[in-house]
């Protein structure tokens, strides 16, 4: 074989040319990952779409032969946790990847599997994974003590002596488990330190068929001749299961068309994660709780100002009419304890009672009562007004207005300042006529 004579992540012959991205794509994959760059022929060839020399049907030698089959060794003794798995199971490229010296995540097996499913190339079966992951590979079943397969029925559960009393007991109570439950068993089987279910146990609880019995492997020498033959583009993957490899994981990271988005559950599935949430708390219950009551509360609060938009806007002034108190309570001279309420001044003189309206004449303004000076004075522009808010100085063109008083049938004072009398500059005076005072 050329010294070039690895496939990396270029598709099998035969194949289309390929452009220079995809060509310098591959020679810093191979840069990475420690693999003998592409030589120029080569690199010709590919975009000529042509095979390569170290291809069948290239111009140099044929296809590489495959290995020598492995002698029977030993029965196996227990190994240590860093021997990886038998050379006789794993595949001449994955072989390389692993003498390279690099150790490959959960995230990069999912990420080649999905690679191989869309390159219809036949996928990393469990030895080569485990020899990745720098595992221990699971021992091969001999064929001598390999079950015959036997032709189970749908209901049939696995075998009972793969299966822990634990996971018996779950079977015997009839309740048939769903694989995000069997994900969340052995997520906290990991947090606990716990054997994980085995296959036999998944099959059991999920209610499927057990999985025949490997039968006897064939030569050893035809297995690594099957995966390095390239597959016919008619039948390329029924011809790498035809062709004695073992059988494909069915996991999740074999059944998806390109490689799981990150941070999802199907890319935690396919990585070997189990896709459960974090446990459900106090903590997190409080959390839930606040949230959903900020919800609610914005809720309501846009409800209320929905409802609130169809009420009328109404404007609540002060009544027009109203009642002060009996005659007596009031001495010569002005009161004032109504002008912030109501904005009037109860004037009582010797012979009258009556009420101004406490507005300037001029641009309407609350004129002050100055008792040391014995008169209003507007603290607008200087209109001046005596004790009966007659004007005399200022530019207030007339006297204060005065409200309409009367007597309330309990005797108290009824002032109503809805009408008002008036004395018009050039005019006669409004003052004297009746409900303008009362009687002292």
């Amino acid at each position: 074989m050329a010294e070039t004579g690895v496939l990396g992540r270029l598709p099998k012959w035969p194949r289309n040319a390929l452009n220079n991205s995809v060509i310098a794509a591959e020679q810093a994959y191979r840069k990475r990952s420690g693999l003998p760059l592409l030589s120029d022929a080569d690199i010709e060839a590919l975009k000529a779409g042509q095979p390569m020399s170290w291809e069948a049907g290239g111009n140099g030698a044929s296809a590489p032969a495959p290995a020598a089959p492995v002698p029977a060794a030993a029965p196996p003794t227990p190994a240590p946790a860093a021997v990886t798995a038998s050379s006789g199971d794993i595949s001449p490229e994955v072989q390389k990847q692993v003498a390279a010296g690099k150790k490959w995540s959960k995230s990069s097996i999912a990420a080649e599997q999905a690679r191989r499913n869309r390159n219809n190339l036949p996928p990393l079966n469990d030895a080569e994974v485990a020899a990745l992951l720098g595992e221990v590979a699971p021992p091969a079943a001999s064929p001598a003590t390999a079950a015959p397969p036997v032709a189970a029925a749908a209901a049939t559960p696995a075998v009972a002596g793969d299966i822990s009393p634990e996971v018996q007991k779950q079977v015997a109570a009839g309740k048939k488990w769903s694989k995000s439950s069997i994900a969340a068993e052995q997520a906290r089987r990991k947090r606990n330190n716990l054997p994980p279910l085995n296959d036999a146990e998944v099959a059991t609880l999920l209610g499927e068929p057990a999985a025949p019995a490997a039968a006897p492997a064939a030569p050893a020498a035809a297995a690594p001749a099957a995966r390095t033959a390239a597959p016919t583009p008619a039948a390329p993957r029924a011809a790498a299961v035809a062709a004695g490899s073992p059988v494909a994981r069915t996991g999740t990271s074999t059944t998806y068309v390109g490689t799981p988005a990150v941070g999802t559950s199907k890319a935690a599935a396919a990585g070997g994660v189990a896709a459960v949430g974090p446990e459900d708390g106090p903590v997190n219950q409080g959390r839930r709780r606040l949230a959903w009551a900020c919800v609610a509360a914005f809720l309501t609060t846009w409800l209320i100002a929905f409802f609130r938009f169809f009420l009328p806007r109404t404007l609540f002034e002060p009544a027009t009419s109203f009642k002060i108190g009996y005659p007596s309570d009031f001495g010569l001279g002005v009161d004032t304890k109504f002008q912030q309420k109501y904005r009037i001044w109860v004037d009582r003189t010797p012979d009258r009672i009556f009420v101004i309206y406490a507005r300037c004449t001029h641009l309407g303004c609350t004129p002050d009562w100055k008792p040391a000076e014995n008169k209003f004075k507007c603290p607008c522009h200087g209109s001046g007004y005596d004790s009966e808010g007659v004007n005399f100085e200022g530019p207030a063109p007339r006297p204060m207005d005065r409200a309409h008083v009367e007597l309330a049938p309990d005797g108290q004072i009824l002032v109503d300042v809805s009408k008002l009398y008036q004395w018009p500059k050039g005019q006669p005076s409004h003052f004297n006529d009746d409900g303008a005072f009362l009687p002292a």
